[in-house]
């Protein structure tokens, strides 16, 4: 993995690009979560113009249905912060889990136990593959029905609900503290127990496998299609996406990014709510055209 070093302002062209890898939530999709038509569009022509499309997101992939219609050819998405591939082809309900890169359990009550002494009144949900597990005071924030309600170290038991399913992350919420400041003393509490990031706006952070994050799982599915980092351009908005940013070849950065995704990108588009990455991937798709034609 490359380090999370500052790029040039402008992105080099020299390598055509290959693959587009593209956060979703406040990046390709609107604030109202739809992909508007001109990003479709755009997501289309790259496809047509053999320009390959990753979806590389936070989201669990029971929340990739907003998207599954534009999987185009290959059908995989990136979920969970690298945590998961999934194939989308077979629609909502039905995706399939093509890798797993799963938090250990021990890494897991590790990192819960930590986190608790560090930031007291943290509170936590576990995510599996299929199975989506709370504390009872972990706060509604989705119109999502827990599996079970339990203490956190009760839920990552052997003997818990969904015991025979990977954890793909934890999910630690604190209800006062500023969410960069969260970020920070989370990363230095736990170290090299699991992987910390966050993409809320609110003091939630996700917790994934010590070398799980998108740039990583980004980096396995490239190298499986023999496409190397410069061949790729990325697209985010949170800090979840620096990793990711900081390796492709080319980066952007949304017009509403956070401060240290601008930093780590090797440029910037506008909003999302602007249709940025669509900005964006118009314009590879006519250097591609005008390249070979």
């Amino acid at each position: 993995m490359t380090s999370a070093t500052r790029q040039p302002e402008t992105p080099a062209a020299t390598t055509p690009p290959r693959l587009i890898a593209t956060d979703l939530d406040g990046t390709l999709l609107r604030d109202d979560k739809s992909v508007s038509p001109r990003t479709v569009a755009a997501l289309a022509a790259a496809e047509k113009a053999g320009i390959e499309v990753f979806f590389v997101t936070g989201r669990p992939a029971r929340w990739m249905d907003v998207v599954s219609d534009h999987v185009h050819g290959h059908g995989l998405a990136i979920c969970g912060n690298g945590a998961a591939v999934v194939d989308l082809h077979g629609g909502p309900g039905t995706h399939r889990f093509v890798k797993v890169r799963e938090l250990a359990r021990d890494n897991a009550l590790d990192a819960v136990r930590l986190l608790r002494e560090a930031a007291p009144g943290t509170v936590y949900a576990i995510e599996q593959t299929y199975g989506f597990y709370q504390e009872p005071a972990y706060p509604k924030m989705h119109l999502e029905v827990p599996d079970s309600l339990a203490p956190a170290e009760r839920l990552l038991a052997p003997d818990a609900p969904g015991a025979g399913e990977p954890v793909l992350k934890i999910l630690a919420y604190h209800p006062t503290l500023d969410p960069d400041a969260f970020l920070t003393l989370a990363r230095l509490a736990i170290g090299d127990r699991a992987n910390v990031t966050r993409s809320s706006p609110s003091a939630l952070l996700e917790i994934s496998g010590p070398d799980v994050s998108k740039a990583s799982t980004l980096a396995l599915c490239c190298a499986e299609r023999g496409i190397s980092h410069e061949e790729v351009v990325a697209f985010g908005d949170m800090p979840n996406d620096v990793e990711m940013l900081t390796w492709a070849g080319r980066s952007y950065a949304m017009g509403n990014a956070h401060p240290d995704v601008i930093a780590a990108a090797s440029g910037q588009t506008v909003a999302n709510n602007d249709d940025g990455v669509a900005v964006v991937i118009e314009r590879l798709v006519t250097e591609r055209l005008q390249a070979s034609g």
